[in-house]
Order: C-alpha cells, then sequence, then structure tokens
C-alpha cells in the first residue's frame, strides 16, 4: 500500500524528467522500469536509489506521442489524449530499487532500466523546470499548456443551403 505524500515538505527532493506520454505510465499505469541510456559522464546515476519525484518534461512531438500511445495500446495501456498530459511539472512519485540491463517487461527497452516501485501520482502537478539526470527541483512558475497540435480538431458546421438549416444544428 503507498501512501500519497501531504505536503510539499513529504516529498523527494530529488527529481527525475521524463517525456510524456511515459511520465503519465509510471504514475498511473504501472510502467516500473524507465529505460536510459547512461554515458560515461553520468554513469553514477546508475546507483541512486530511494524516493524520487517523477516529473513530465515540457517538450512532447506528435511523433513520439504517437509511438507511446501506440505502444501502450498493443499492451491494453489506454493513454490520455495529448492535451490531458501534464507538462512541465512533478506529477507522481516513485522509488528507485535497482538498475537492471534485462527484463522480461513488455516496458523495457533497454540498454538499462531503473526499476521503480510504489509509483504514486500526486493529487495536482507542481511546476517547475526540468533537467537532465537527477535534479533538486522547486516550484516554479506555471504549467506548460498544450501546443496546437494537442488540442481536440473542432467539428465542421454543416453548410446551410438557401436558408435550409440541417436537422443536426437545430
Amino acid at each position: 500500500m503507498t501512501t500519497e505524500p501531504t505536503s510539499l515538505h513529504e516529498l523527494p527532493e530529488i527529481a527525475i524528467s521524463v517525456r510524456q506520454p511515459w511520465a503519465w505510465a509510471i504514475v498511473h499505469a504501472g510502467k516500473h522500469l524507465e529505460n536510459r541510456q547512461w554515458g560515461s559522464w553520468n554513469h553514477h546515476l546508475k546507483r541512486q536509489r530511494g524516493p524520487i519525484c517523477i516529473h513530465a518534461s515540457s517538450g512532447m512531438t506528435r511523433n513520439e506521442y504517437e509511438d507511446a500511445r501506440d505502444f501502450m495500446e498493443r499492451f491494453g495501456v489506454a493513454c490520455p489524449e495529448p492535451a490531458d498530459l501534464v507538462r512541465g511539472g512533478i506529477i507522481g512519485t516513485a522509488v528507485i530499487v535497482d538498475w537492471v540491463r534485462t527484463s522480461h517487461s513488455f516496458w523495457f527497452m533497454g540498454p538499462g532500466a531503473l526499476s521503480l516501485r510504489n509509483m504514486t501520482p500526486l493529487p495536482e502537478p507542481i511546476h517547475c523546470p526540468g533537467a537532465l539526470g537527477f535534479f533538486r527541483w522547486q516550484r516554479q512558475g506555471e504549467m506548460t499548456p498544450p501546443a496546437k497540435w494537442m488540442l481536440p480538431k473542432k467539428a465542421k458546421p454543416e453548410p446551410e443551403v438557401a436558408g435550409f438549416k440541417h436537422p443536426r444544428l437545430l
């Protein structure tokens, strides 16, 4: 059983930024592996263990979203619409328990992954800028608004013909 933090002071000081919709999948869909390609310059980060905040990065391209959504759908995970995904803030917490190089989980894409447990969404996201690797976060500003491509398309109205209105428009 997980317990939600009741204040900012109970949240972990360290966060990791994850692109959407993968960040959403960690805190809402049981994505227990966060795949990473650590370079030699930050190999020590593989030793990180313990509680962290999950930060949803500000960036998300249409192709990234569609590829991730299609991947999740193959495994029965219904991904939210792009405009419904929080970007640019802390959306949950997790506990890093290990660094793995192999796994039979469909979430594993390698070459390595942080193994996560106790993933918990926050009741409300907290805006803060992200950073590469692990970082100390601070509340700042507003959440990132959806890009134009993320918004639902508006239905075009039926054309009027010589004063006649289509019954669906009445």
